[in-house]
């Protein structure tokens, strides 16, 4: 211990910034006279009412007095794990004072793994308090209407899982009081009182939205005007409708695991190198010459739905300078009788298999007559191939043994190009 606290002040506290939990960064006050305020300084504070099944009473007044004893210049962290101990009024007092020592960064995660307790309403003071905060994350909680604007002029990043909202123009009201938003995340759940998510951004570089819900209406969807995403991730398993106002020409990497119709979608994100998409309906191949993918270079394709290889081909054929192929099955079939899916011999060898694709990697490779067809096609026109690894769906030792001697024995194209089996 004593070589410990010889390290210096910065090394000790990015020690104790580095423990679970503010109880556990106090206890070390009676490790010594050296630690014994070094506490007060931490710049991260984690707060969590579940440890150690402490009463509801003390927790409150361990946070109240920490808070009041802490002189560190900026608090970089202030993040609180609460349960069923916590109300609104408790979480005022600590905004106020997160909002006195200039926080960055505000996490407030509310667990209620029984479902039984009254959600807690966060108060209306977070909206106008920390005016230094960058980084916002909340989760399951509500957040209710103000009559005067939402001012957060400093926040970077903010994330919202599975909150209620009074409406849709709330959260426009919300993104709208945050001019230097750049990340954001969104994670809807049922009952959460937003029916299209409005997405207005303009600074916006990174967007991550999962609306993997249920929603008995038609009107639900999606709006985006973020001309500056450079990394989006959209996760829409509803349904719904996506539209995208302005193009997005500064996009490198883009994630579509959707079942409604993205073809808007997919015609704006056409500046990714990376791509990654598992589009659960065959309805959302697009026409030819409508998209092209021209920078991309790592494309990684769902095979779930039945008409993915009409999506394969469509992609290939509109992404010259593909290097890196990556097939997988993101989704367990819901219906094991669903029809195949159907394989046509394309007229004409894409451009991206003559001239640049490197790799072909395949996960979950079940061994269809399908699958063994394009695995077979791209073997024979891919000029360049340099490795094609396949990872079968089995471990039956036969089977196995037997799509091994199929594919090779296949023909390829390219002398250097080496088979392996994962």
């Amino acid at each position: 211990m004593d070589r410990i606290s010889q390290l210096p002040d910065e090394l000790l506290l990015r020690i104790l910034s580095n423990l679970p939990c503010a109880n556990n960064v106090m206890t070390t006050m009676v490790l010594s006279k050296r630690w014994q305020f070094l506490w007060m300084l931490v710049p991260k504070l984690i707060y969590d009412d579940t440890y150690k099944n402490i009463k509801r009473i003390r927790f409150i007044r361990f946070v109240d007095r920490s808070l009041l004893l802490h002189e560190g210049p900026v608090l970089e962290t202030l993040h609180f794990k609460l349960g069923k101990k916590c109300g609104a009024e408790d979480i005022r007092v600590w905004i106020r004072a997160a909002d006195k020592r200039c926080a960055r960064e505000l996490i407030i995660e509310i667990y209620n793994s029984s479902g039984t307790h009254t959600p807690v309403t966060l108060p209306r003071s977070l909206y106008k308090c920390c005016r230094m905060l960058v980084a916002l994350k909340l989760s399951n909680a509500i957040l209710v209407d103000v009559s005067s604007p939402i001012s957060f002029p400093s926040l970077k990043k903010l994330s919202l899982i599975s909150m209620k909202y009074p409406d849709d123009n709330f959260v426009n009201m919300l993104l709208s009081g945050c001019p230097v938003l750049e990340d954001l995340q969104v994670k809807l759940c049922p009952d959460d009182n937003v029916v299209i998510l409005c997405v207005r951004v303009p600074h916006l570089k990174s967007l991550f939205v999962n609306k993997s819900r249920e929603i008995d209406t038609t009107d639900d969807g999606l709006v985006i005007d973020a001309p500056s995403l450079e990394c989006m991730k959209i996760i829409d398993n509803s349904g719904g409708f996506c539209v995208v106002e302005n193009n997005m020409p500064k996009i490198v990497k883009a994630h579509v695991d959707s079942s409604g119709q993205q073809f808007l979608l997919l015609k704006s994100i056409t500046s990714a190198k990376r791509l990654n998409l598992c589009i659960l309906t065959s309805e959302n191949v697009y026409p030819v010459g409508s998209v092209v993918f021209h920078r991309l270079v790592h494309l990684t394709l769902g095979t779930c739905d039945t008409g993915w290889l009409d999506l394969l081909m469509c992609v290939l054929r509109d992404s010259p300078n593909l290097r890196a192929l990556k097939l997988e099955q993101c989704h367990a079939p819901e219906d094991e009788e669903e029809p195949r899916p159907s394989w046509s011999e394309p007229c004409s060898v894409p451009e991206c298999l003559l001239s640049s694709l490197e790799t072909l990697e395949w996960t979950k490779y079940e061994g269809t007559k399908e699958e063994k067809e394009v695995v077979a096609f791209i073997l024979r026109n891919g000029n360049f191939l340099k490795k094609v690894t396949i990872n079968p769906n089995f471990i039956h030792i036969k089977k196995l043994a037997v799509m091994m001697k199929e594919l090779l024995f296949l023909p390829r194209c390219s002398s250097s190009c080496r088979l392996a089996f994962d």
